[in-house]
């Protein structure tokens, strides 16, 4: 499935905090769990995930801290902070007013099919 590139984006600060919310990760397993969570309909790049996770570092929303693998390589993890759970706080929210609206329109049309 192609997704708008603008929906990819709107969602993608809520999905990885969400994300991280489960615990600590790296980035193959964020990306991995993206993948996991769409059932394969989205498959994000390092070149989507790293800019977003350095700015939700910058914002104060994740820390990062490097850290060594089972297999003993250097990996960078990534972790949600305080401020990171009150943004998604925020976010669930507006997520929920534009589903419920959406919804209100698409539960009486006609099912989309040959998606």
């Amino acid at each position: 499935m192609n997704i708008d590139k603008d929906l990819v984006a709107a969602m993608a600060t809520p999905l990885v905090l969400a994300i991280l919310v489960e615990g600590t990760s790296y980035g193959y397993a964020i990306l991995k769990r993206v993948r996991e969570l769409s059932g394969g309909d989205l498959e994000w790049t390092d070149g989507m995930l790293y800019p977003l996770l350095h700015r939700l570092e910058r914002m104060g929303c994740i820390r990062a801290e490097w850290g060594v693998s089972p297999e003993g390589r250097r990996r960078r993890y990534y972790e949600i902070t305080e401020a990171g759970r009150a943004q998604l706080t925020e976010q669930r929210r507006q997520w929920d007013t534009a589903t419920r609206t959406l919804g209100g329109l698409w539960g009486m049309a006609v099912p989309v099919t040959g998606a």
